[in-house]
């Protein structure tokens, strides 16, 4: 099926850390996608069809003019009802447009890490086909609260709340289900200070996701084919 003439457009906010996966499954429909480097492009003209908020090694709760003008952004696509995908910071983003206060997590969660889906879960149309408990990349330090209106998904021992969907189109993600090898390899390179605190090297990182991509990748795939139907 190809669905020639929608735009996706996607915001990254460091130049390793791309859509990956996602762009996979965007080209494979006949989908264009558009990259803009926020903190230094600046935000696009609209959202397109669909809108991917990816991830980065700043917080949302920094002072930088352009990530409060990118939280309102993403809360305005988010309330039109525009199908959005948040990633990592791109989720924090979302639960921060949304009324959620985003803090420290009780460690860093990196690499590969078991999650749990919600009884919610196995109502939506995404995560129901998905195993009950499954492995998933993670990189992040920070975490946050179940926002107003918002349906749980995916939990973790560290972060009780690892995804979540706002009506029907928006959801985030605090996990990477794009990510592929060479984005394991720029992570490891560009925030190699995270990996020593977590007392992980990346040659460790890198083997113990490598098996996990195809399935992970398989989620990127679905939930992009879900919200581009749901354009239709």
């Amino acid at each position: 099926m190809t669905l020639s003439g929608l735009r996706a457009v996607c915001l990254t906010h460091v130049p390793f850390e791309g859509p990956g996966a996602f762009a996979t499954a965007l080209t494979a429909r006949g989908v264009s996608l558009e990259r803009y480097l926020v903190p230094q492009d600046g935000l696009p003209k609209d959202t397109g069809d669909l809108l991917i908020v990816m991830g980065g090694p700043m917080s949302v709760n920094d002072s930088d003019p352009w990530i409060a003008e990118e939280t309102e952004f993403i809360r305005s696509a988010i309330l039109v009802g525009k199908p959005v995908i948040g990633v990592c910071l791109g989720s924090q983003f979302m639960a921060k447009s949304l009324g959620a206060t985003i803090r420290s997590g009780k460690a860093l969660e990196i690499g590969m890490t078991p999650v749990t889906l919600t009884a919610e879960a196995k109502q939506d149309p995404v995560f129901r086909t998905l195993p009950e408990s499954f492995d998933v990349f993670e990189w992040h330090g920070e975490v946050f609260d179940l926002p107003k209106d918002c349906v749980p998904l995916v939990g973790s021992d560290i972060a009780p709340l690892q995804a979540f969907r706002y009506g029907a189109r928006a959801y985030g993600l605090l996990f990477h289900v794009e990510m592929e090898e060479n984005g394991i390899e720029s992570l490891s390179r560009e925030c190699a200070s995270d990996l020593t605190k977590a007392r992980l090297t990346a040659q460790q990182v890198k083997a113990a996701a490598l098996p996990h991509l195809p399935q992970l990748h398989h989620i990127a795939d679905r939930l992009i084919g879900h919200l581009l139907d749901s354009t239709r």
